[in-house]
């Protein structure tokens, strides 16, 4: 994988709370997690609780939950994370399941189907799969929070990577899939302990605990998430935030055309074009975010590759707000106003 845009802090280098999250990933999920956000080391940091408090522990299966997280990430068309979590099925020992849901195929288990129907629904707003979830309320949370997971997750890799797992695309290979579930398999099959991750969270600013998420570390998490990207709403004007604001709020889960973002520009100032762009973009379209428009914002005189995370993580976080209204009923306040929560 090749990162773009922003450079990461290397592992040997890291110190604080980004040295803390590279261990706890490695140990937990066997990799180091989300290096592309380093640069901000609270979105980093409330990144991994998220996934690690949603998907890697809690009483549904994880089979289930990495189904899941593929089908999210074919939605949202995130190739290096449809083929990473790919690999965690075959890690867990589903190998047949792996491949069928990769290739689309029929799956052996019809509550697969039902989990796949409803993983992918979560993109559109209003879609009738999301009346009827394919799992007990008992475990909701932790399903509801890996899709959430996976969404915001989805953007940020399609924003700042090649989406490449390996280089020349090697993954493709079903012999490198299944020998690359193999590596993860001791780990996988660990039991981790709820709300470890809670302690990278300290002096974020947290926006509403969820009322779904109820006694789970998962609220904390995504509360944590939400406050550090409030700052990114910052590097917007008020007419910036609003567009985001009322974009998504229209947003049936299709990917938008280059017009229809031309036309949304168009009611904002020309010198807030650069940075708004890149919120709607990394909301509803991440892939479409290039060199020059990344140039471009910087050009206005942001030259941290924290801002550019955090902006970039403000429009992800206010699609998944309105993604996880449309699963749950639970309406988020404004991002940007988070801060004063």
């Amino acid at each position: 994988m090749s990162f773009r845009h922003v450079v990461p802090i290397p592992r040997r280098s890291a110190i604080g709370r980004v040295a803390e999250v590279y261990a706890q990933s490695s140990a937990d999920f066997g990799q180091v997690a989300f290096m592309m956000l380093s640069p901000a080391p609270d979105i980093h940091a409330a990144t991994w609780a998220v996934l690690r408090e949603s998907e890697l522990v809690g009483q549904a299966s994880r089979t289930d939950k990495e189904v899941v997280t593929v089908a999210v990430s074919q939605a949202n068309e995130c190739r290096f994370c449809i083929d990473a979590h790919t690999i965690m099925i075959h890690a867990t020992g589903e190998h047949r399941l792996a491949e069928d849901l990769l290739h689309g195929r029929p799956l052996a288990e019809p509550r697969y189907d039902r989990l796949v129907a409803w993983a992918k629904a979560t993109r559109t707003p209003g879609a009738e799969q999301l009346r009827e979830p394919p799992f007990p309320a008992e475990v909701a949370a932790e399903f509801i929070g890996t899709a959430l997971s996976t969404h915001f997750t989805n953007r940020m890799f399609s924003c700042l990577t090649d989406e490449r797992l390996i280089p020349g695309n090697l993954q493709r290979s079903s012999s490198v899939r299944r020998v690359g579930g193999m590596t993860y398999a001791r780990t996988i099959r660990r039991e981790l302990a709820p709300g470890e991750s809670l302690a990278l969270l300290s002096d974020i600013p947290r926006g509403p605990v969820p009322h779904w998420t109820g006694d789970t570390p998962i609220g904390i998490a995504l509360a944590a998430l939400r406050g550090a990207a409030a700052a990114g709403g910052e590097l917007l004007s008020e007419s910036g935030r609003e567009l985001l604001r009322t974009a998504i709020a229209d947003w049936d889960g299709a990917r938008p055309s280059a017009a229809w973002l031309d036309q949304r520009l168009a009611s904002v100032h020309a010198a807030d074009r650069p940075s708004t762009s890149l919120a709607l973009l990394a909301a509803l379209s991440p892939h479409e975010i290039t060199d020059a428009r990344v140039a471009a914002w910087r050009a206005t005189g942001h030259d941290a590759d924290a801002d550019l995370v955090r902006l970039l993580s403000f429009g992800a976080v206010t699609a998944v707000d309105r993604i996880e209204e449309a699963i749950t009923g639970d309406h988020r306040p404004h991002q940007f106003d988070m801060t004063s929560s």
